[in-house]
C-alpha cells in the first residue's frame, strides 16, 4: 500500500502525514492483528527546519503520531475504522519510551499491534531502523462517529 492509498484511509494531509507506505498487514497474527509501515525521514521535512538547527531530530511525540497513524490504517483494514464516518482521538499514551535519535536520512519502520480492536483500541507500537529501537509506546483511541451534516475528509 502506497501513500494515495493512505490518503484514502487516514485524513491526513502534508506535513501532517506520516506513512509512506505499508510494508505488511497481518488481520490473524498471534497476539492481535499487526502492521509495519514505512517513514522515510528526509532533511526537508518542515518539522527539522526549527528542530535542533544543525542536529535535526524528529520529535519523539511525532514518532507516537507516526505509530497512532499505523494503528488508524491497520483499524480501518480490520474493518474498525472509516475516515468518512470516523474520526480518531489519542485517549492516552503509555509507557512512551524514546531511545534513539530519528535523523534524516532514516527508513523508519514502524511495527504496530492491536492489543484490542473496537470503538476504543489499545495498541502497542515501535519506530525501528533496522535492528535498531528508536522508541516504543502503548496508546489507546477512541473511534468516535462523525456528527450527523460534518462533511467527510475531501
Amino acid at each position: 500500500m502506497v501513500d494515495v492509498e493512505i490518503q484514502k484511509i487516514l485524513p491526513h494531509r502534508f506535513p501532517f502525514l506520516f506513512i509512506d507506505a505499508v510494508e505488511s498487514v497481518d488481520l490473524e497474527a498471534e497476539g492481535g492483528p499487526s502492521i509495519v509501515a514505512l517513514r522515510l525521514i528526509s532533511n526537508s521535512d518542515p518539522i527539522l527546519q526549527g528542530h535542533f538547527p544543525g542536529f535535526p531530530v524528529v520529535p519523539g511525540v511525532l514518532q507516537v503520531e507516526t505509530m497512532a497513524q499505523a494503528a488508524v490504517v491497520l483499524a480501518h483494514l480490520a474493518g474498525k475504522f472509516d475516515q468518512n464516518t470516523h474520526h480518531c482521538f489519542f485517549m492516552g499514551i503509555e509507557k512512551a519510551r524514546f531511545r534513539a535519535p530519528v535523523v534524516p536520512g532514516e527508513r523508519l519502520e514502524v511495527h504496530v499491534k492491536a492489543l484490542r480492536l473496537g470503538r476504543i483500541g489499545k495498541f502497542e507500537g515501535e519506530v525501528r531502523v533496522g535492528d535498531e529501537l528508536k522508541s516504543n509506546a502503548i496508546f489507546t483511541a477512541v473511534m468516535q462517529p462523525k456528527d450527523k451534516g460534518e462533511g467527510s475528509t475531501p
